[in-house]
């Protein structure tokens, strides 16, 4: 079996979990997921600014602290930390002089069909990971690649399986989608947290083997639990109908089975399609500016505070694009002004970045002359730019799919 760990659920995830990975016990292979929706779209913005960025630069400071202990205990590093700019983080990694293999995948990006996006990019399988890994990569970063690939990936360069092994492929997808989520496959975000130790879960584990099956696991000593519930619970996040679809293969949910085992939980008997002809596209386009509020209402009478706030204004800045809601978090005969108090709150989405700011004015206007006991939560800022996410789909056949092996070397997949 193949040993693949996981590192990372999302950018801004717990820091010190690749040192913590890569001590606890041992591993093949790390993998980090970095990237989601909005990832991209932040990630889209920090190359509007600076085109040599566009990946997720806590990954590099990750492995500015641990990658030469990667190499000495032997294990690979895979991530999709390579965002918009797999190459740029590749070339960032090479400059750290630890003499690792490099190796990254590309070709995701389809701006050139959707002109009107900030980002636009097909989620890649698991291919251009194994054929980098083949090549003899010590490290793989990937632009948009689904994230279960991060474990399909290195399991089917490590078994050599056929593009058309789909039960097997299946299984590792199922494994990585336990893994892509980090610690909520191992009691965070949990609904019955209270009944185990969740204040520190670790990070799960996935002992994949030829057939695509796995043990899901992690390190002794850690936090949290591996179990039949935990694992479920994961396993329904993110997901529509059993058929789940992506790149490589289509894994058959309703054929799962999850059995308990002494290291944690098994999975099993998954079987597997061939994928469809379509790639799914993450789209980010600009939508406007929004700007926002919050208005404390206090003491008696808070309906009509709120009509009050809402006619001024509605007055002063116009009603289309203001949405309003109203937070009854006051309580009757309250001992503190605190619990005496609602929440009222504003938001603006608009193209025009100046009525955005003539928002924050005409809040801060009202302070003298609205409702008694007048106060916000915190002054108006000006406005900021909003993303507005959409999937697209474009033909399989249409969307190169490229390994740059660490000697330069160029991969169609």
């Amino acid at each position: 079996m193949i040993r693949i760990g996981n590192a990372s659920g999302f950018y801004g995830d717990r820091f010190s979990a690749v040192r913590e990975m890569l001590t606890g016990g041992d591993l093949d292979v790390l993998t980090g997921d970095y990237l989601a929706e909005l990832t991209m779209l932040i990630l889209g913005r920090d190359r509007a600014k600076d085109a040599s960025l566009g990946y997720a630069r806590t990954f590099l400071r990750q492995l500015e602290e641990n990658l030469a202990d990667a190499l000495a205990r032997g294990v690979k590093i895979v991530s999709n930390a390579g965002g918009l700019n797999p190459e740029g983080l590749a070339e960032a990694v090479d400059r750290l002089g630890l003499g690792a293999e490099v190796a990254y995948v590309t070709g995701d990006d389809v701006r050139d069909r959707f002109p009107d996006a900030l980002t636009a990019n097909a989620y890649l399988g698991a291919w251009g990971i194994a054929e980098c890994l083949g090549a003899g990569a010590d490290v793989v970063v990937t632009g948009r690649v689904t994230d279960a690939s991060l474990v399909v990936g290195p399991a089917a360069a490590h078994f050599g399986w056929r593009r058309d092994d789909f039960d097997a492929l299946a299984g590792a997808t199922v494994a990585g989608h336990v893994l892509e989520c980090g610690t909520q496959a191992t009691g965070g975000n949990y609904s019955f947290f209270t009944s185990i130790d969740a204040t520190r879960p670790g990070f799960p584990i996935a002992e994949v083997e030829a057939d695509g099956s796995s043990v899901i696991t992690k390190h002794d000593g850690t936090g949290g639990a591996v179990t039949v519930d935990t694992v479920t619970a994961q396993l329904l996040y993110e997901i529509g109908p059993p058929a789940y679809l992506g790149p490589d293969v289509v894994s058959h949910f309703d054929t799962i089975r999850l059995d308990p085992h002494e290291r944690g939980v098994r999975i099993s008997g998954v079987k597997g399609s061939p994928p469809p002809d379509t790639l799914k596209v993450c789209l980010n386009e600009l939508g406007g500016f929004r700007n926002s509020t919050t208005f404390v209402l206090t003491g008696l009478d808070v309906g009509a505070k709120a009509d009050l706030v809402h006619r001024q204004l509605e007055s002063a800045v116009g009603a289309e694009g203001l949405t309003w809601t109203l937070a009854r978090t006051d309580h009757p005969d309250a001992d503190t002004e605190e619990t005496a108090s609602a929440l009222l709150h504003v938001t603006i989405k608009t193209s025009d970045p100046k009525r955005a700011k003539a928002f924050s004015r005409a809040g801060v206007e009202l302070a003298l002359a609205s409702y008694p006991g007048f106060h916000v939560t915190a002054p108006p800022g000006d406005g900021t730019p909003y993303g507005v996410y959409r999937a697209a789909y474009v033909p399989r056949s249409s969307v190169p799919h490229r390994a740059v092996l660490p000697d330069g070397k160029v991969v169609e997949v």
